[in-house]
Order: structure tokens, then C-alpha cells, then sequence
């Protein structure tokens, strides 16, 4: 493990020209022998590459007015298609339409989807507004006694567009009370959206807020606000600094590659040190930036972190983890104990990926511990294998924990959105830690404070035979929390890792192409199947696969399936999952939370985590069914499992009234 400053990493290599001109000729070489006099190059191209830039960007604001009509493109079969709004903005979308037409008949009629269905798909106890869009979460964090929450709100329709921060308020990350919206689109520098941000705390317990704004040129700037009462402990109303933006993209940046600045740290100096996300080129970047005051601010020499080919880098987030305890720490820790986390969304694949690595104050860079699953790498680690993106963590002080946050998108059509009022919510809070069993990993887990939601429970212990399907007799099946451990049969084990001819498949499976949970293997799949009807012809598959290595070794994947979660045909319904560790000694364990259109599922105490959206037809309300099954070919397991009903959260709109309510429970 580093542990000096005399293995501080190169931010930029020589044969990147673009991105050596973003970078001051003036850093440090870490070659002592490299001739000086190449300096003067690097600046006479930093300055060329600026005057580029402002060419460009002068282009890209005389040619840009916004509209659909000039980004219409013809696809091969003729039909005409546009840029949304959002993608011309340069941010994260929803564009599930292409998908789902793609997957069989593209001139098929949408799903004839009636009142009933879609009141259904409406959730009880995650957190979604009353109505319309919602996306990314923004500035969390805990302020005399409550936990605030923002987010990325189109106050005017269910489609992504005219974004604002909406905000709510709550006593456990459960219960939520609306609040006015905290933040509107009213001055130049945020004219066409008030973007994604972060919240600080300063020593003296007062609180900043960065967040990116695009401004009426579709300029990514980043600005300043502050609660106008810091005695409100609502922070009801925010105001933005006068000399907005505070931030601009700096040369090399194109005008749409500068967004979503993190929760400030502080450096060995004293300073406030804070990372926004860009790209240049293909390759996704972390610019840093330290400041004082957060009105100036200095651009380092260095980047955070850059990995080649992965695209921009949207809600970069960066924190440290404890490599000994179970608590969460605050940003700005740094010591011989702690890992730092960098995590960025990768705005190509809507996928949020993470790394474990090495930070140095000293110059403000970071290296993943294993170069190998560097961030957005094909084998990189995930905080979720499915629906979940843009998430942003914050440190509660309140209980010493880290809570992640995270988006919930739709996987239906837009029209189907449009017609039920609403689109996408927030996952169940998780608390985040480092993984002190392997030392390679997050684990993930709902805030302790979901346990409030449960009411009756039934317990179960069930042996089930190879290809063996078992109703678990539960009422209703629409909001249920399950814990569950399986353990295959030991002579099952034993006959199969001894048997030559039970093929080695555990390299080349994989939860999204071998099929689904219908294929059957020796030693899987085998889990629950939620949101099912009666005769199974809609359900959704969450499972284990235990697959035989080459060297004889068993490899466990954690898979979630919803191919046949619905009848509808404008859904996409892929097969989520991947490997998870077991290590020596342990049981297979799973936690499913589910809520109407919502399935989260937590594999080995959080190593794994999946988040699906499905939308049955037939499988809701009362004819919603829970059922355990075993489709491996040979062996028997056995499942110990408990099963909760949920109880609905209290969700309301702003009033005193609802307020003094929360403030009781």
C-alpha cells in the first residue's frame, strides 16, 4: 500500500497533448532529468488550445438555439428521429422509447396501459414527489435535527426539462414532508437549469451549496448559494451569490463537459479542496479545485483522476472509508487507516462506477489500489447492477454513518410517464462502507430506519428440490421486506465438484447473456421470484448461480431477471446481476425490498446490489405472489427466510401542520 508522497502518481502523460495543455506547464516533472526548456512549449500550446476552445465555443453559441428541429437525424430504416432536450444540454436523459422498440417491432403499438396499472406502479415508502419529473439527488445532508434532501425537479411535466431543486425534509430518511422548491432557473447563470450540486459544512457550522448551472448560452458554470436564515432549521429559502458563476469551464473544457461539483474537503493546508467532472476527448477526467472562501477558487496543476476511453464523468463523488471500523467518516478524514472511494457516473452507459485507491493531499490526486478495475473499466466495480445512477453520498453526523443516495429511473415509455403524471424516484437510503472482510469492496445496506416500516412477518425454512417451484403463503405480496440464507446440500456439493463431467462454466457465465432464471445449471438458480401472478406468467426472478471454476473453485453470481416481469411491450426488461464474494464459511444470504414498481436486492450483506423497475400487468394488487424456487439440475437447497409486510411512509405535501406532525414521530 502507498503510504508516501514519494509515490505520487503522474496525472498526465506526454503523448496526450490536449490534456497536457489543460494541465499548468508549471506542475512538478516527476522526471528530475526531463530538460527544462519543454515548459515554454506546453505553455505556448495551453495557449493554443485556449484560443481553440474560444473559437469553438463562440461556434457552438451562434449555431445552438435549443431546438429539436436541428438535431433530427434519419435512422436506417427511414424514420426520423431528434436529439431531446436534455442530450442537447449535454446531460443524462431518458431514452428508453429506441430500447424497447428495438427489442422486437418497432412500428408495434405502445401497451393500451389503463388507470389501474399505472396508479399501481406508484410507490409507498421510496421517496418520489407528488408528481412529474424527478432525477439526480442534490446537497443531502442532516441540519439541526433534519435530514434535507434536494433533487433535479421539472416542476412543469413528467419528462426531464425546466430544472429546478425540488426539496423535502425529514426525522429518519423514511417519513418526508415537501418543501417549496429551493431553487429556481431565474438568473443568467442558471437560465437553463439549476443543475446538480453539493453541500459543505464550514467549521463553523454553516453550510455552502455548489451546484452547476447552465447558463442562457448552455454554458456549464458552477455557482455558490447559502441558506438566507441559518437559524431555519427548514432552510426554507436560499440565496445565490452576487458574483455567480464563481467557476467557468477552463480552457481545454468544452462548454458542456463542466459539471456537478462534490462536497468540498479540507487539505493538510487548511484549504477547501472540491473535484468536478469533465472529459477531453475520450477520456473521463476529475478536474480539482482548491479554495478559501468559495467565491475564488484555484485550479490545480493535477488532475484527481483520469482513466482513458470511458467518456464524461457526471457526479464524481469522492469520500474516505475506514479499512478497520463500520462507521461512516466525515469528507475531509485522511490517515494511515482510510481508503478514498472515487466514484463518477459515466454519462455513455448511465452506469455509476467505483474504485478503492490511495489519495495524496500533497497534490491532490488519487490511485486505484487495482489498476485493473479502475473506474468506468468494463470490469470496474458498481454500486448497483441495475436501475440506479447519478448518486451522490453524504456524511450524517447525526449517527456517524455515510448514506448514499440514488436515482431510480424509469424503464417504461415516456408516454406511459406522461400518462400517469410522474417519472423516476430515489432509492431507500444505504449506508456505505468499506468492506473489511475483503478489503476490495463497498458494502451497502437500507438505513437502519427501514425497519420501521415492518409489520407482520411470517418465518419460513423450506428444502427445495432440483426444479421445484414453492408458493410462500404471504398476504399480500406488493410491499414486502425478505431476508433470506440459503445453503445448497453438502452431499449436492460434494457429488458436483467431484464430477468431471459437470462442465467448468463459472468464466464464461454471466447474469445478463446465459439466459435468464429459467436456464438451469447444475448448482442454480435458485432465490425468489416477487411480483409474480398466480401461473407465473409474470414474474421477477431474484437469485443466485453457483457456477464451477476450471480450478474446480465454485464462483456465486447474484442475478435479477425481469424478461418476463411484464406483459407489456414498451418496457425494457433486461437481466441484471453479477459475481459476488462469498467467502469460507458463509451462508448465501439476500435482502429484497419491494415496492410496487421498485425491486432492490442486496446480495451477500450488500456486496452486490441490483435495483430493477418492472411494471407487471396482471401481477399487482392483490394478485401479486411471492414464490421460492430451485432450478438447479441436481442439487437440493434449503431456505431460511423471513418475510415483512411493509407499511407506507408518510409522504406530504408542505404544510405547518404536516411539518408539527413529523416532528412527533
Amino acid at each position: 500500500m502507498a503510504s508516501s508522497d514519494a509515490l505520487l502518481p503522474i496525472s498526465a502523460r506526454e503523448e496526450d497533448p490536449l490534456l497536457s495543455s489543460l494541465l499548468d506547464g508549471s506542475r512538478s516533472d516527476p522526471n528530475p532529468e526531463t530538460p527544462r526548456g519543454r515548459r515554454p512549449f506546453k505553455g505556448l500550446l495551453a495557449v493554443s488550445f485556449g484560443l481553440l476552445f474560444i473559437a469553438f465555443y463562440v461556434a457552438l453559441i451562434a449555431t445552438h438555439d435549443g431546438s429539436r428541429s436541428h438535431d433530427a437525424k434519419l435512422e436506417s430504416d427511414g424514420t426520423a428521429t431528434t436529439t431531446s432536450r436534455a442530450r442537447l444540454a449535454g446531460v443524462s436523459e431518458k431514452s428508453n422509447d429506441r430500447l424497447w422498440k428495438l427489442s422486437g417491432d418497432r412500428k408495434a403499438a405502445a401497451f393500451a396501459w389503463n388507470n389501474s396499472m399505472l396508479s399501481w406502479q406508484r410507490t409507498a415508502f421510496h421517496f418520489q414527489p407528488e408528481q412529474n419529473w424527478m432525477n439526480d439527488p442534490n446537497g443531502p445532508l442532516f441540519y439541526k435535527g433534519w435530514y434535507h434532501f434536494f433533487y433535479q425537479y421539472n416542476p412543469n411535466a413528467a419528462v426531464w426539462g425546466d430544472i429546478v431543486w425540488g426539496h423535502a425534509v425529514s426525522k429518519d430518511l423514511i417519513h418526508w414532508v415537501h418543501l417549496p422548491l429551493a431553487m429556481v432557473a431565474d438568473q443568467w447563470y442558471d437560465a437553463n437549469g439549476v443543475w446538480t450540486g453539493s453541500a459543505t459544512f464550514l467549521d463553523d457550522g454553516s453550510i455552502v451549496m455548489l451546484y452547476t448551472g447552465s447558463t442562457d448560452k448552455s454554458v456549464q458554470v458552477q455557482n455558490l448559494a447559502y441558506p438566507e436564515d441559518p437559524n431555519d432549521p427548514l432552510l426554507l429559502n436560499w440565496v445565490k451569490f452576487s458574483g455567480n458563476p464563481v467557476l467557468v469551464p477552463p480552457p481545454g473544457i468544452l462548454p458542456k463537459d463542466f459539471r456537478d461539483p462534490t462536497t468540498a474537503w479540507k487539505t493538510s493546508e487548511g484549504k477547501w479542496r472540491i473535484t468536478i467532472g469533465s472529459k477531453l476527448n475520450r477520456t473521463g477526467i476529475s478536474l480539482v479545485y482548491d479554495t478559501t472562501d468559495f467565491k475564488t477558487f484555484e485550479k490545480l496543476d493535477t488532475l484527481l483522476h483520469r482513466v482513458p476511453n470511458t467518456g464524461m464523468w457526471e457526479c464524481v463523488d469522492f469520500y474516505p472509508v475506514s479499512m478497520t471500523a463500520a462507521n461512516g467518516l466525515d469528507t475531509s478524514v485522511n490517515g494511515p487507516n482510510v481508503k478514498h472511494i472515487v466514484k463518477a457516473s459515466m454519462d455513455d452507459t448511465r452506469i455509476d462506477h467505483y474504485a478503492v485507491g490511495t489519495y495524496f493531499d500533497s497534490n491532490g490526486t488519487w490511485i486505484p489500489d487495482d489498476p485493473t478495475i479502475d473506474v468506468g473499466m468494463k470490469a470496474s466495480l458498481r454500486y448497483d447492477y441495475g436501475k440506479f445512477y447519478a448518486s451522490k453520498t453524504f456524511y450524517d453526523q447525526n449517527k456517524g454513518r455515510r448514506i448514499l443516495w440514488g436515482w431510480i429511473g424509469e424503464s417504461d415509455s415516456e408516454a406511459a410517464d406522461v400518462q400517469k403524471g410522474w417519472s423516476s424516484l430515489q432509492g431507500i437510503p444505504r449506508t456505505v462502507v468499506l468492506d473489511t472482510k475483503t478489503g476490495k469492496n463497498l458494502v451497502q445496506w437500507p438505513v437502519e430506519e427501514t425497519k420501521s416500516l415492518r409489520l407482520s412477518n411470517k418465518k419460513f425454512d423450506i428444502e427445495v428440490g432440483p426444479g421445484k417451484v414453492v408458493p410462500v403463503d404471504v398476504d399480500s405480496a406488493t410491499q414486502l421486506d425478505i431476508e433470506a440464507e440459503f445453503e445448497i446440500n453438502k452431499e449436492s456439493l460434494d457429488k458436483i465438484l467431484g464430477d468431471t463431467s459437470v462442465a467448468a462454466e463459472a468464466e464464461e457465465f454471466s447474469c445478463q447473456t446465459s439466459g435468464g432464471s429459467t436456464v438451469r445449471g447444475a448448482l442454480g438458480p435458485f432465490g425468489f421470484s416477487v411480483l409474480a401472478d398466480e401461473k407465473l406468467s409474470e414474474q421477477t426472478p431474484v437469485y443466485f448461480y453457483v457456477a464451477k471454476g476450471k480450478d474446480s473453485k465454485l464462483k456465486t453470481f447474484f442475478c435479477t431477471d425481469a424478461s418476463r416481469s411484464s406483459y407489456a411491450n414498451d418496457v425494457v426488461k433486461p437481466i441484471y446481476g453479477s459475481s459476488v464474494p462469498v467467502l469460507k464459511g458463509e451462508k448465501l444470504t439476500m435482502r429484497i425490498l419491494v415496492d410496487h414498481s421498485i425491486v432492490e436486492a442486496f446480495g451477500q450483506g450488500g456486496r452486490t446490489c441490483i435495483t430493477s423497475r418492472v411494471y407487471p400487468t396482471k401481477a399487482i394488487y392483490g394478485a401479486a405472489k411471492l414464490f421460492l424456487f430451485n432450478n438447479a439440475v441436481d442439487a437440493t437447497v434449503t431456505a431460511s427466510f423471513k418475510v415483512w409486510q411493509m407499511n407506507s411512509a408518510f409522504i406530504h405535501p408542505y404544510s405547518e401542520d404536516a411539518v408539527r406532525a413529523l416532528s412527533r414521530n
